[in-house]
């Protein structure tokens, strides 16, 4: 202990280059909160890196616990459940992985002393679009769109009239598109509000309305804050991703895109003043409006983003391995060569439980194509249950190869829920 403590630190974690051994005093313990596909692949990286990955979720199954050590089911939303986890299990690492955590737990808890990834409050202050929009604004200086925030429905109509239409409203503590609404007239205002104010993942009365771009790309910037060999802090920012939302879910992403010199610079010096704001350690994803030659900052995801799932086919180190390489201290030089890649999800159809999944010989018989089948116990339309990856010479056969794979890929689902015995054989 004493050798470690003589090491640099950034926001708790340790500038190091030995992990001990899983189940010993010795080990490099990770406490995921959220055990969905992404804590998944940072979970599977976390382990060939040689640490302990303790699995936590709010339902039992969930793809990252079938790959840690151990696992709890537990509502995160709890402050005590959540503070009895950490003092039970004593985390190196606590790395939130989804929204639904009570983040204000989790800065007691650095207050404490215990290490929280990428820092407590910059956890809670991505969780919140509030919060993540003035940092952005007003500390970060970086560009964004006009943006209100609002309590009512009376008031999201003032507001929307003062933005102008289209305009969107989103749920103040969201991801992946849930609860947001892109609106074109004062008619879908009432059940635009109920989208955002009922259906992000905490539901509240304030909600954001943000103007609508007119953007021509959207665009996710993976960063990454981390050691270097010599043990100073640096921040990587990888290739662009472009991504497609059909309504507002994310569908598909490809890597690289290319920009124009000055485009891709200011893509480059937005993700690192708004990451560095933030600090800790660790990949943010970093999405953001191209419209001509601006570019607008949208919002800032603390961890591994959906989107970067194409980085299991583009990158050496996917932003899963650069995530685990972060949080253990462990030192990094890139950004590194990318290789043409798409990901195109597999998406549910329909409510059922342990779905099965047909056509898998054919999906993955061309070169370069990979699945990822997430294992999630439950399915529900447009829930993610895979990703099909692939790579290819260019970005746009990347693109064919994967959406080709991912629609024959079928899924097939129980009615009835299994039964526990069933569900978790001995």
């Amino acid at each position: 202990m004493s050798e470690r403590a003589a090491l640099p630190r950034v926001a708790g974690v340790p500038f190091r280059d030995r992990i001990g051994t899983p189940g010993t005093r010795d080990a490099a313990r990770v406490l995921l909160l959220g055990s969905g596909e992404l804590g998944r692949e940072v979970a599977i990286e976390a382990v060939r890196l040689g640490a302990e990955v303790i699995a936590a979720d709010r339902y039992a199954g969930a793809p990252a616990m079938a790959v840690a050590h151990r696992s709890h089911v537990l509502p995160m939303t709890d402050p005590a459940a959540l503070r009895a986890l950490v003092e039970r299990e004593a985390p190196d690492v606590i790395v939130p992985e989804i929204e639904q955590i009570a983040t204000s737990e989790l800065v007691a808890l650095e207050a404490e002393g215990w290490t929280v990834i990428p820092r407590a409050e910059s956890a809670r202050a991505t969780m919140d679009r509030e919060r993540i929009r003035r940092i952005a604004a007003e500390r970060a200086h970086v560009r964004t769109s006009a943006f209100r925030f609002v309590e009512s429905e009376g008031e999201a109509r003032s507001a929307a009239r003062d933005v102008g239409f289209p305009c969107v409203f989103k749920a103040m503590m969201s991801s992946s598109g849930h609860g947001m609404t892109v609106l074109r007239s004062e008619a879908e205002i009432a059940a635009a509000y109920r989208e955002a104010s009922e259906h992000g993942r905490v539901p509240s009365p304030r909600i954001m309305i943000e103007e609508f771009i007119r953007f021509d790309r959207e665009v996710t910037m993976l960063t990454l804050r981390h050691y270097d060999p010599s043990g100073a802090i640096a921040t990587t920012v990888m290739d662009p991703i472009a991504h497609v939302r059909p309504g507002t879910l994310y569908h598909e992403s490809w890597q690289p895109e290319r920009f124009a010199a000055p485009v891709e610079e200011s893509l480059r010096r937005t993700a690192t003043a708004v990451t560095d704001e933030l600090g800790g350690v660790g990949i943010f994803g970093v999405e953001c409006f191209v419209a001509g030659e601006r570019v607008y900052f949208s919002e800032v995801s603390p961890r591994p983003h959906d989107t970067g799932l194409v980085t299991l086919g583009s990158q050496w180190n996917s932003e899963f391995a650069l995530h685990a390489r972060a949080i253990l201290g462990l030192p990094y030089v890139g950004p590194e060569p990318t290789t043409p890649a798409a990901a195109r999800v597999i998406l549910g159809t329909e409510s059922g439980w342990a779905p099965s999944f047909g056509g898998l010989s054919r999906a993955i018989s061309p070169p370069g194509v990979r699945l990822f089948l997430f294992g999630k116990p439950q399915s529900y339309r447009d829930r993610r249950l895979g990703v099909a990856v692939a790579r290819a010479p260019t970005t746009e056969l990347a693109r064919r190869l994967a959406d080709d794979a991912a629609r024959i890929v079928e899924a097939e689902l129980r009615v009835e829920n299994p039964s526990p015995s069933e569900s978790h054989p001995a």
